[in-house]
Order: C-alpha cells, then structure tokens, then sequence
C-alpha cells in the first residue's frame, strides 16, 4: 500500500503553475500525486488540516553559510538545515567559504553526507570560483560538478581580476553553471563598516558608497556579454545594481540576482536609530531609502528573481565587539518569511510574487528541482500561518547564530508545518510555536 498524506482545505499558492485557490494536496510516496477540490480520502489516511493557512512550495534559498567544515562552533550543516526547515526552506545552497573552502570534491561530499545525516533540507554545496578563494587561479570545476555542486562562488569576497571572472565565466558555461558573485570594487570600497551617507557621518562611521557594487555588476554584466557565460548577482542591495540587472535582462543576457529580506526592509537610518548594534551589521551593509525602493520594485518586477537570506551565523567572538572589528553578517533562515510578509502587507510587493520569489524563482535561476506543486514533484511542501504573531527571540533559534536586528520584535507569518520528500521535517505545534 503506498504511503499517502493529503493536506487539507489550505489556500494553495503555486506561481510555477498559476493557481491560488483553496485545494487539497495529495501526496504519494514523497511525490505531489495531485493537487484537487476534492479528495476522496481513504479511512486512516494521514491529514494536516490547513484551514485558514497557506500551501505552498517549499522554499529555496540559494544563499547560506552552513559553516562546515571548519568553523562548526558558528554553524553545522545539521543545525543550518534545522533552522532552514522552521522557517519553510526545504532547500538551501550552501556558500563555499568553509574552512577549508569548498574548492575539491571532498569537501563537497563532506557536506552532502552531513545533510544526508540531518535529513531535513536539501543542502545544494556552491564551489570556490577560485581555488582557496584567493582570486588567483579557477578551481576544478568539473570535479566540482560532478561531486554534486549547482554553482560557483566565491562569496564573502569579490573577483577583483576581470580577467580571472571571464575565465570563470568562460569555463563555467561549459558545465552551464552559474558563477554567482559578491559584488564589491574593493578599492572604491576602503575600509568600511556601513553604507555612505549622512547615518554613517552622524554615527562617525567610515562608509562604502553603493557605487562599490554598482560598477562590479556593470563590468560583470559585459564580461557575460563578452563570454556568453551565466551570471547570479548575490544580494542585490544598490538601485545602480537594479537597473544594470533590469538592462541586462532586456538585451537578453543570462543574469539573474536575488536580494536578501534585510536590504528590502531595512535602511542606514534604521541602523543609525538601533546605535552601535553590530547585529545590524552585514556585507553589502544596509543601504539608503533610494537604494531600499529600488531594490523592492526590482523584485516586484521580477528583475530580481528570488529573496535569499545570505543567512551567515557567526558566534560571541566574532560580533560582541566595536561596530568597527565586529564581522559582518547576520542570521536570516527562520524570520524571512515573516519579514518579507511584513512588506507584502505595505504594498511593496504581491503576495504572489513573494511566493514566486522564494519558491520557482530561486529553483529556475540555479536550475534546480522543486519549486513547484505540479503532479511528480518532489513533495517539498511549506504550510505557512500568515496571521500568526510571534517574538523574535533569537536564543529559541534552532540556528546557532543569534545575530538579528528583529531581536524582540513582533512578527506576523510563521512556518507550521514543512515538508521534503512528503516527510514531515518541522511541526511548530510540536514545538509549541
């Protein structure tokens, strides 16, 4: 007999296949086997009864540091993937700035065997563009593919050679992998420790312009012309770095780019009112109200394909210093969903296009499965209550990092139930959440 959950009488939200209405899913055997009006339910057959919540794909990020190999005191791949699945992600794309970096096939199936372990996300490992991420000479990337890696990256640090990213762009698309990358001219940038502007003047702090980013997507934007290669520009937080996306996209070239729920809600004048809070402390740093607009029409219009959290737990001794020596990076897994709801409810963006955003946006830009209620997917699934109204209590985390500027907010929207494989992998009721 096989093995069925149907989950019931929720409002169903699938942008890949256009529908958003109230249905019943079936699940059979870890596969969508229908998505219907009507049901007929064998006695004794498992239900989730989501009335009154939402039924949606489960989430994608394409953006997480997962910490191991090397720095397990910050993060494991067990504890990432814990915190993932209670905030709806089934699947995350782990960054390659481990230690030792993810430039080889060893740390790659390293990385897959810890997931496999957890059994909660899907974990994707992202490789090292450039061997050690030094920027000096490209990694293997056909052994990197072939150990299991969807893309390269060498995020937390820029490609600074141009000539070194037309390789990588050149040897990437030989493999169709998407060269994903940290945006920042480090030389314009300088010594910074926030955005440019009048907050950075008034708190005495030394800032990066937004331009930093802007001219690194502009020149990456012409090597993708030049080389036919495929770009994915990660956390997206300049209005500059919006309309080179938007242009690109216009003329055709392969560029995609995500931005990350903090550049779409928060501005340098929100940090300026937190103080000196290193929690509000990230790389690209929070940017000016120009730059945040810019960055929410960029995703209403889809010129910005999916939200990634750039979810980067970091430890006591890394962040519990001056704002100037505290690392940058915050921890983002579990409040998403929430956050970007928040601005669904302001007007920012549809609730369709959130949906869109965390779910086949992310999975068409990496090419990856999922993403989708259609009938033969996987059963990744996230039942979400978007009227449930909890406080950011961050040491209830399942992640190890603490870092959030959300600390003891009021949120509203929460995962209740995630699914992967049509196995149950977090029941908030049974955390009492």
């Amino acid at each position: 007999m096989s093995d069925l959950l149907f989950i019931e009488g929720g409002r169903v939200i699938d942008p890949a296949s256009g529908l958003d209405a109230v249905r019943t899913v079936v699940i059979r055997d870890g596969k969508i086997a229908e998505v219907t009006e009507r049901a007929e339910r064998p006695g004794g057959a498992r239900t989730i009864d989501a009335r009154g919540k939402w039924v949606t794909p489960g989430f994608i990020d394409l953006h997480v540091h997962l910490r191991e190999p090397g720095q397990e005191y910050k993060e494991t791949v067990a504890t990432g993937a814990r915190a993932a699945v209670a905030g709806g992600f089934t699947a995350v794309a782990s960054m390659p700035n481990s230690s030792p970096p993810n430039d080889n096939a060893s740390v790659t199936e390293l990385i897959l065997k810890r997931a496999e372990a957890a059994g909660l996300a899907r974990v994707y490992p992202v490789g090292c563009i450039s061997r050690g991420q030094k920027g000096e000479e490209l990694a293997e990337y056909a052994e990197l593919q072939d150990a299991g890696c969807v893309a390269v990256s060498d995020d937390g640090r820029p490609v600074s050679s141009p000539s070194l990213m037309r390789r990588a762009l050149e040897y990437a698309r030989v493999f169709d992998l998407p060269v994903a990358v940290h945006e920042e001219d480090l030389a314009l940038a300088g010594k910074w420790s926030m955005h440019e502007g009048a907050a950075a003047t008034r708190l005495g702090l030394k800032g990066m312009p937004s331009q930093a980013e802007e001219v690194m997507v502009l020149r990456d934007v012409a090597l993708v012309e030049l080389t036919g290669g495929r770009l994915h520009v990660q956390h997206l937080s300049a209005g500059g770095s919006v309309r080179a996306v938007r242009e690109a996209k216009r003329r055709g070239l392969r560029v995609t780019a995500e931005a990350a729920p903090h550049h779409l809600a928060l501005t340098d004048e929100d940090l300026a009112r937190a103080g000196y809070d290193t929690a509000w402390k990230m790389n690209p740093p929070l940017r000016s109200a120009e730059d945040v607009q810019a960055v929410r029409e960029g995703l209403a219009d889809g010129t910005i394909d999916c939200i990634a959290t750039d979810h980067a737990p970091h430890s006591p001794v890394e962040k519990d210093l001056e704002f100037d020596a505290a690392m940058n990076g915050i921890v983002g897994l579990e409040t998403a969903f929430a956050v970007c709801l928040g601005l669904v409810r302001q007007g920012a963006f549809s609730e369709k296009r959130l949906v869109e955003a965390l779910t086949v946006g992310p999975a068409r830009a990496f090419g990856l499965p999922g993403g989708s209620l259609a009938r033969g997917a996987p059963a990744d699934v996230a039942v979400l209550d978007p009227a449930a109204v909890w406080k950011v209590e961050p040491e209830r985390f399942h992640s190890k990092g603490r870092y959030t500027p959300w600390k003891g907010a009021s949120l509203t929207g929460r995962c209740v139930y995630t699914l992967v494989g049509g196995t149950v992998v977090h029941a908030a009721d049974k955390e009492g959440k």
